[in-house]
């Protein structure tokens, strides 16, 4: 019989010192559940937190986007959303929390400009939750492959 191999592991404590929650505007479900799983860990750790919402201009048609007034009033919609789930944050308890709101294809735009700028160790970020072709959504599936940090996707 062969010899059981051993393996020389200890288990050690793992610590985040920022953490940056993607919110999709479109998808409040998922975003709900990441969101709640973020305050949790950003509470427990008592460590900042980022908020991210990007405003997809990919889903605007050319005459939305040629049209200042609709792509202002997506734009202040959006901050408005974001404003809530910053006081949301803060009343449960989260002590540090950062806006960030942003333009542009959701996935790329937080790879290169966001997580550059707020440098967080953990993103977290939903996914739909319905069954599809898909394991995870295509933002999801981005972060995960090219962020330079840890991320966590929650359904």
């Amino acid at each position: 019989m062969s010899e059981k191999r051993q393996l020389n592991i200890e288990v050690e404590s793992m610590h985040y010192q920022k953490l940056l929650i993607a919110i999709d505007d479109d998808d409040t479900t998922s975003s709900k559940r990441a969101f709640n799983y973020a305050c949790t860990l950003a509470k427990a750790y008592q460590i900042p937190l980022g908020i991210v919402s990007i405003l997809e201009t990919g889903d605007l048609n050319i005459y939305q986007s040629l049209s200042p007034n609709v792509v202002e009033a997506r734009r202040d919609e959006i901050a408005a959303d974001l404003d809530i789930y910053v006081q949301k944050a803060k009343e449960f308890g989260v002590e540090k929390v950062t806006p960030i709101l942003s333009e542009g294809n959701p996935g790329h735009v937080i790879v290169e400009e966001v997580i550059p700028g707020f440098q967080p160790d953990l993103v977290i970020c939903g996914s739909k939750t319905k069954p599809s072709k898909h394991l995870i959504g295509t933002h999801a599936s981005y972060l995960a492959k090219y962020a330079p940090c840890s991320v966590t996707v929650v359904r």
